[in-house]
Parts: C-alpha cells; structure tokens; sequence
C-alpha cells in the first residue's frame, strides 16, 4: 500500500472520531488547492507516524485514545505497524476552550 493511500485511510478513519480534524497548514490566498491540504497533517517516518489535530471538545485523553486506536487498525498490516504512534495537538477550537463541546464526550469520559 502507497504512502498516499495510508494517509488516506488515516483520515478516513479520523473522521470517525467525533471533535478531532487534521491540522491543516494555513494557505496564503484563497484559491482552492487541487489537493487535500489535510494530508499535510500526516507524516509517514521510518520510526514515527505523526498526526498533527484540531480538538474541537475536551477532555484530550479519550479524544486521543479514540484516534490511537482508529489510526493504528489502518497502520495494522502496513510497514508502519509496529512505529511510535505520535499525535500532536496544535490547536484548541474556541468551542472547546469556552466549554461548548464538552458534551459530546460526557461528563469525565
């Protein structure tokens, strides 16, 4: 399987995670891109595989249990398997700083 058709796969399966999206990098105008610009979120190393995400909700623990285990069914039987998971949160979504999302998860999961 290609590197493009597992980052595929890896943004696939966090769609299922509800309050989590790809941190996409900031594009300069506004002219769309022939790509998927969320790809750029996923780096695909010999020794680590990094999602950089949005949180929309909070808390942050079982967002990212949910998005380790989502990721790591689509790395399972890949060259990738058996690398460091790494998932990097670069951004709070204002809703979940002000407290708006917090129930989609309930109270303490």
């Amino acid at each position: 399987m290609s590197d493009e058709q597992i980052i595929d796969r890896i943004l696939g399966a966090l769609e299922d995670v509800p309050g989590l999206r790809p941190a996409a990098p900031l594009l300069g105008d506004r002219e769309p891109w022939p790509w998927d610009t969320r790809k750029y979120a996923v780096d695909l190393g010999a020794e680590v595989v990094e999602m950089r995400l949005v949180s929309e909700v909070l808390p942050l623990p079982p967002l990212l249990e949910r998005a380790g285990a989502a990721i790591r069914a689509v790395l399972t039987g890949t060259r990738w398997e058996q690398t460091e998971l790494r998932l990097v949160v670069t951004e709070l979504d204002t809703a979940a700083v002000a407290g708006e999302g917090a129930d989609q998860l309930g109270a303490g999961a």
